[in-house]
């Protein structure tokens, strides 16, 4: 019999993370380097709209990577699939800013990575920076379920410090990939990065993909069903970068995980779920959340290879 996720005893769960004290926080700015390492916060959304929380689940944070599946959901959604051929779909087993693009293509690898993340945020409609901004912006609240905030100093340092993100662009621009300047793709993706959410909120967006694209909350449809799969199958391959084959094995719930240690699941017809605690391993997937990603899956047997 399926556990009834209504039932689930997610505080049992975080008490069971507080004793994991592995990990460092990303110091890539002084934002993410200034959090705390305490935060642990867990939450469910399930197919009625339920959310199950834990402590902690509306303290905001910056989304970071975690905004990678949804920047890819509206490049799709803007360029009516096209998105599918300018960006390549395949894991690399590299690094999230690793230098590297297609041979022969020079394509971005996959969404997932710093490079196709770049490319999708250029390819969702708009004339200028600020208009694919305002663009990002509403899909994120759809998926969301209300409007978020930005953390305007977040979005500064990621421009101002993103030289790796500023490589790629001027790669991708050499190469004939991307079309619009490589300062106003890095400006357009490092603010879509300071979008501010917290636990329960990423949990709903995570789920909206998991349900075929409507939101759960709000019943909206927010992308169409086939672009919600697409996106899903991608995470599932990619989303945990270098790390994506052994989550695939012991978590088996497609993911994306992020420097500011939150991690979004979307578990098909089932549930969406986020995770979010600072301490990150040496792949950049948070410690606790990675347990509890684990914990989460085989005590509600949501693993998609799991036979019964």
């Amino acid at each position: 019999m399926i556990p009834d996720p209504h039932r689930y005893d997610l505080d049992a769960l975080r008490a069971r993370l507080m004793n994991e004290r592995g990990g460092e926080v990303d110091d890539s700015i002084p934002q993410l380097a200034d959090a705390d390492p305490e935060l642990c916060a867990v939450a469910l959304v399930l197919p009625d709209g339920t959310a199950r929380v834990t402590t902690d689940a509306d303290v905001a944070f910056s989304i970071q990577s975690a905004v990678k599946p949804f920047l890819f959901a509206r490049a799709l959604l803007d360029t009516e699939g096209e998105a599918l051929d300018r960006v390549g779909i395949e894991p690399t087993g590299e690094s999230f800013d690793a230098i590297k693009l297609e041979s022969g293509t020079g394509r971005p690898p996959n969404p997932m990575v710093n490079a196709g993340a770049l490319l999708a945020a250029s390819l969702v409609r708009g004339s200028d920076p600020a208009a694919r901004d305002a663009r990002i912006a509403e899909g994120l609240a759809a998926f969301a379920g209300h409007d978020l905030a930005v953390d305007e100093d977040v979005a500064h340092n990621e421009h101002l410090l993103g030289d790796r993100n500023h490589a790629l662009a001027h790669l991708m621009r050499a190469e004939g990939t991307m079309q619009v300047s490589a300062d106003d793709a890095v400006a357009v993706y490092a603010r879509a990065c300071a979008t501010l959410v917290d636990a329960e909120t990423l949990a709903v967006m995570g789920a909206t993909l998991a349900y075929g694209g409507v939101n759960p909350h709000t019943g909206v449809r927010v992308v169409p069903a086939r672009v919600a799969r697409d996106v899903v199958s991608v995470m599932a391959t990619c989303g945990v970068y270098d790390g994506s084959g052994r989550w695939m094995r012991a978590v088996g719930v497609p993911a994306k995980s992020s420097v500011s240690g939150a991690i979004v699941l979307a578990a098909p017809g089932r549930l969406g779920a986020a995770v979010v605690s600072p301490p990150l391993d040496a792949q950049g997937t948070s410690v606790r959340g990675r347990l509890a990603s684990e914990a989460i899956s085989d005590e509600l047997h949501l693993h998609s290879f799991a036979a019964g």
